[in-house]
């Protein structure tokens, strides 16, 4: 079958785009978050694609003949990776899929982006916020090690007590701020959301998968083997996933109030205040799904690292000059 730039020739694990530029991890990512395939059913998945086989795992195993097309065959990988776990074969839980990060997530965005929020509100957002984030964090890590129960626990406890501990804070100097207006104060308090939550995700990359740093992850060879278990490499996936969720709520939590502000004092909207909420949560939801692809793909998924920069045990398993692992999502 000759190979197309649209349609390149199938390599089976191999991603269908180039993912040393950030052009082509836009293309891949775009791929792995697409909402349609939250609506892949077990029967779909199975029949849909004669060319993916499922086994009881729910992991899946391309059978290759000469009759597939290779449209269809890039078909069902994407629906593989956006669904299934790389390091354990597992299908990641729907709410919890980069895929379906902005569906469910996007309600909690509006929530927090309402304007003239109470302490008590505010603690209720930023609690759904966070305890989403720590579910989508802790289903995407790096899981070629075990993490206990308790982990995940002190993990999830530790990202919501500072995201709230922060939001609460912030909002709680504004309102002490008697120098400023009622306008102006309204104004501030909308953008609180983006330092609580950018700050707060930092934490909670670093709490749900600081088992990753004291157990290490693994680091795999140019044939895809195991070389052993880097601490270093796990600081690198660790810092790289928490630079993402930084920059993932810039546009998500500055572009709307900014938005909403000019649009509010438009005659219109003015007279038609029931309109408000349909329009924010529309500006939300499009800033949501154009942020999240280009945030995930600063870095690929999987990174490479010089054998030179980790452990010397590292070095003296490999002749390999460099090595891959999973940084997470």
């Amino acid at each position: 079958m000759a190979e197309s730039a649209a349609c390149p020739a199938f390599q089976l694990g191999r991603p269908r785009y180039d993912q040393g530029s950030f052009l082509g991890r836009l293309r891949h990512f775009v791929d792995i978050i697409d909402p349609s395939t939250l609506f892949v059913s077990e029967v779909k998945f199975s029949l849909k694609h004669p060319d993916v086989q499922r086994d009881d795992k729910l992991n899946c195993q391309f059978k290759l003949n000469c009759a597939a097309r290779t449209a269809s065959l890039w078909e069902a990988q994407k629906i593989k990776q956006a669904i299934i776990h790389p390091d354990t074969g597992e299908k990641i839980f729907m709410p919890f899929r980069m895929s379906g990060y902005v569906p469910f997530g996007t309600p909690i965005v509006i929530g927090l982006l309402l304007p003239n929020q109470t302490v008590v509100s505010t603690i209720i957002w930023q609690w759904l916020n966070q305890s989403h984030n720590a579910c989508v964090n802790y289903a995407n890590r790096n899981a070629t090690k075990p993490t206990p129960t308790s982990k995940f626990i002190q993990g999830y406890v530790g990202a919501v007590t500072s995201a709230v501990s922060i939001a609460v804070g912030l909002n709680v100097l504004i309102e002490k701020a008697n120098k400023l207006s009622p306008a102006t104060r309204m104004i501030i308090q909308r953008f609180v959301p983006f330092p609580a939550v950018a700050s707060a995700n930092i934490c909670n990359v670093g709490l749900m998968r600081h088992n990753e740093l004291s157990e290490g992850i693994d680091v795999l060879d140019n044939n895809g083997n195991v070389v052993g278990s880097s601490k270093i490499a796990a600081r690198h996936a660790i810092m790289e996933t928490a630079f993402t969720r930084v920059v993932l709520p810039m546009p998500i939590f500055v572009l709307p109030p900014i938005i909403m502000s000019y649009l509010e004092r438009l005659r219109f909207l003015q007279s038609n205040r029931k309109l408000l909420l349909p329009i924010h949560s529309v500006v939300c939801l499009v800033t949501f799904g154009l942020s999240l692809p280009v945030a995930i793909s600063l870095f690929p998924q999987m990174s490479q690292i010089e054998v030179s920069r980790l452990e010397p045990e590292i070095a003296m398993a490999t002749d390999c000059k460099v090595v891959t692992y999973n940084k997470g999502l």
